[in-house]
């Protein structure tokens, strides 16, 4: 496709770039109510993962599920009446899998794209919570129908907790459903069932990402979930996906990247403040770094974002000591004899402190870098503590995830899933800031990641099969390992890459 709206992007005003993703996303849309959709690549050029054909295949067999059962049509509106009545029975053709809301930007995007892949696995529609600003961020992915749960659910599901009798873990630990092998009810099956997959969750509920409990699981109409997590490296880790997995994903560590590709794109007003933001900072750089900034440390009983020197040292070593960030300090004599280099790198951070940007600004305004390279220090905000509950906050967070993903390599920080979403979108590996203990910077002070995956934070670790726990599921196949950011975590890897 060529693009002939002039901007700051390349020296000609024709562009060439691919809108449709190799295939995931359809023509369509309307691109004026959604310029994100289709404007997404020309800001993407370098990433070289290409999906699958059969992923290509199976998403546009979901667009047309989601379009003959989603909101408004008869069978939705049939599927909420039986809902509404109790009536176990589904006599539609429609099952559906409902995503609660809750959690921070970055987890959202985490737990939607592990909901969306549950769906395609098991032939659910999702639906997700119409209540979280989720429209004012993000466009709607599928052509023609809505993700958003309709406003006449009959369910007050904000009220379900993790003890809430139609808790799967719930009823498998009162014995509602029982079975050592196969599972079986004591009564007739529920019209729905509740998931609570939080990071507190407790043992039964973790039976979830077991073979029998899937098998049993099919047959209810509605599943009702609740999750903070990435729960993807478990799906690959249950049998009898593990095929279709394989299809859909031949480079298996590109679900995140592909899927979050296909179903996020921000609405204008974030896509506006993004591409102008790049235009008028980033374009023109020849390099562009990214350096996602998430402070863990703590002072008495708040978590604190600074100032700390040893992360700004910790920063600076990673980035120099990789060769990402030209080194300072150079002798006069050296600074005349790369004096006509003329590169400028322009450096992209986010944090909830402006002070380590500003730190970093100085230095590098201060002295000469050793190879005469100009280094430029952005930052679009700084609102100091999170608010993941504030619209106006989580639309600056999109774009500061949207932005990171424009940048030629990234340095993140560990355990962020605002770091992943932002690595995942841009298909790049990223360099690991490791977590710092007692006030002391980590040596070395990064290391590159396994995959461009996000971590599984709180995977469970109980053989299905063998029915033992405390087993390191990082072993069980080659493609999923313990994240190098989060020991007891899961991720998922090429085996290419081991």
């Amino acid at each position: 496709m060529k693009d002939d709206i002039a901007d700051d992007l390349s020296p000609s005003a024709q562009i060439e770039y691919d809108k449709l993703l190799g295939g995931l996303l359809i023509e369509g849309f309307d691109e004026r109510s959604c310029r994100s959709r289709y404007q997404f690549a020309r800001y993407h050029r370098n990433a070289a993962r290409v999906p699958s054909a059969y992923l290509i295949e199976r998403l546009r067999r979901q667009e047309a599920l989601q379009k003959k059962c989603g909101p408004g049509t008869k069978s939705y509106n049939k599927a909420l009446k039986q809902l509404s009545s109790g009536q176990s029975i589904n006599t539609t053709d429609c099952n559906y899998l409902f995503l609660i809301i809750h959690a921070g930007l970055g987890n959202r995007m985490l737990e939607i794209t592990s909901a969306f892949l549950y769906a395609l696995l098991t032939d659910r529609i999702l639906l997700v919570d119409r209540y979280k600003e989720i429209a004012d961020i993000f466009c709607e992915p599928f052509p023609e129908t809505s993700w958003l749960i309709s406003s006449d659910f009959p369910l007050n599901y904000d009220e379900f907790t993790q003890s809430s009798p139609e808790s799967y873990g719930n009823m498998l630990r009162e014995k509602v459903i029982g079975g050592n092998t196969y599972r079986s009810l004591v009564g007739a099956r529920p019209p729905f069932v509740y998931l609570y997959l939080d990071g507190n969750y407790g043992f039964h509920d973790k039976l979830f990402y077991c073979e029998d409990d899937q098998q049993f699981l099919k047959g209810v109409p509605w599943l009702i979930m609740r999750t903070d997590m990435y729960f993807v490296p478990s799906l690959f880790l249950i049998p009898s996906y593990q095929d279709e997995l394989s299809r859909l994903f031949p480079e298996k560590d590109t679900v995140f990247h592909h899927l979050a590709r296909y179903l996020f794109h921000p609405t204008n007003d974030i896509w506006y403040s993004v591409t102008a933001y790049y235009k008028a900072y980033l374009a023109k750089a020849d390099k562009r770094v990214g350096v996602q900034i998430r402070i863990y440390e703590t002072k008495g009983i708040l978590q604190r974002n600074g100032p700390f020197p040893h992360i700004l040292e910790q920063i600076l070593s990673c980035a120099q000591n990789e060769k990402l960030l030209p080194e300072i300090g150079a002798t006069a004599e050296a600074a005349a004899v790369t004096a006509g280099k003329n590169q400028t790198i322009a450096v992209l951070t986010t944090s909830l402190s402006s002070w380590y940007s500003d730190q970093i600004r100085k230095r590098y305004s201060e002295h000469q870098t050793v190879d005469g390279t100009t280094v430029k220090v952005y930052q679009p905000s700084h609102e100091e503590y999170q608010k993941s509950k504030n619209k106006k906050h989580n639309m600056k967070a999109l774009a500061e995830i949207y932005l990171l993903s424009m940048t030629d390599v990234l340095i993140t920080s560990g355990f962020s899933t605002f770091g992943y979403a932002a690595q995942g979108l841009a298909g790049k590996t990223p360099w690991i800031l490791f977590r710092s203990t007692n006030h002391v910077a980590p040596d070395p002070a990064c290391g590159r990641g396994m995959s461009i995956e996000p971590c599984f934070h709180n995977a469970p670790f109980y053989d299905c099969k063998a029915k033992r726990d405390n087993v390191d599921l990082g072993k069980v196949v080659p493609y999923v390992r313990r994240c190098e950011d989060v020991s007891w975590g899961l991720k998922i890897v090429n085996q290419t890459q081991l």
